[in-house]
Parts: structure tokens; sequence; C-alpha cells
């Protein structure tokens, strides 16, 4: 289903208007399911959405019909030596949320305390692919965190598994697909059938 193509870009930069220093982390890559499909993958809101493997996304409040302003709780697999028992959580606000476009989140999370904030974005490749393009940047509010080293090695083990996240969006898709199946046949799942993306 994934067409074969992914970037990943890292670099630190210098100087931000709050915080001495960030990580930055942008990849992107190729499915093939248009926009609408994709969207599907993060924004579907029903009561049957599945949850991944690798986390769990709570949703505190949904925001708007679009989602503009959705809260949610996440948790994470994180460096056990961090003493969180292996668990990370953030909190994340979503806004300028444009349906089957974009998105941003800006997360509060531990461990460590941080800040972060990315931005999705879909570009229709016009042939029913979809390129998915992510970038985020994280910053620890403690500046020995910097300085130790651990802000960019924690962050970078939160980001550096894009083969984890291109198989959750290729089972996301794939799920969507046999939900809005079932619905125009008006069929249920088969008991035992997964639904983990």
């Amino acid at each position: 289903m994934t067409v074969g193509e992914m970037t990943t870009t890292w670099y630190r930069r210098g100087a931000t208007p709050t915080f001495a220093g960030v990580q930055e982390h942008s990849f992107s890559i190729v499915v093939d399911a248009p926009p609408d499909e994709v969207w599907d993958v993060f924004w579907y809101r029903g009561g049957d959405r599945p949850q991944g493997k690798i986390g769990t996304i709570d949703i505190l409040h949904p925001g708007d019909d679009v989602g503009e302003g959705l809260v949610r709780h996440c948790t994470f697999p994180v460096p056990r030596f961090l003493l969180s028992g292996g668990v990370g959580v953030s909190w994340e606000w979503l806004t300028q949320v444009k349906p089957h476009e974009s998105w941003r989140y800006d997360a509060i999370g531990k461990p460590l305390w941080s800040r972060a904030e990315g931005h999705t974005r879909l570009e229709d490749l016009g042939d029913g692919r979809t390129r998915i393009h992510f970038l985020e940047r994280y910053w620890a509010f403690n500046p020995w965190m910097r300085r130790l080293g651990l802000e960019r090695y924690v962050h970078g083990r939160l980001s550096r598994d894009n083969d984890t996240i291109l198989a959750a969006i290729e089972g996301g898709i794939r799920w969507h697909r046999r939900r809005r199946a079932r619905a125009e046949t008006g069929t249920t799942e088969p008991t035992g059938t997964s639904k983990s993306t």
C-alpha cells in the first residue's frame, strides 16, 4: 500500500523566543490513499475507534465540529531509566484545523517535563495517493536536561520509529475501509477481527 518514499531531517536550532534550544524533527511518507481517507485515521472519533499498539489516545474535549480546540491525553513508551515505568504521558491541544488538509498541536509532556509543538499536513498527490508531512519541535523545561544531552536523546527515541508510524497509518486506512464497507452494506464486523492499527 505504501510507496517507498520517506525522508527524515534532524537538526538542532539555536535560540527561540522562549527557550534556549529546541529539537526539531521532520519527515514525510507517501501512502496509497486520498487525503479524506488519511484524515479519518487521525480524526475519526467514533466509539469503535481502534487504539494503537504503541500507546493510547483519550479525548478529553472534542473541540468544535471539525476538531478545532480538541484536547487529548496520550501515553507512549519512553526509556525505562527515566523512572516512569517506561510510560510517558502528554496533554495535547489541537488548533489550526483545516479538514483533510492540516492541523497543529501543542503539548506538555513528561518525562522529561517538556513542551512540544507539531504540524501535520496532507498533500494530495492527485493520483489516489497522499504525502503526509510531519514536523515536531521539542523543548525540555530544565536547562540541565539539555546540557546533559537528555533533551535530544529522549526526543530522538520518541521520534525515530517512522516505520511504526507508517504501519499504524496503513493499518488505520485498512480498518476505515472495512468500516465504510460495513456501513454501506449494513453488516457488522465478525467476532475476532482485529481493530487495532
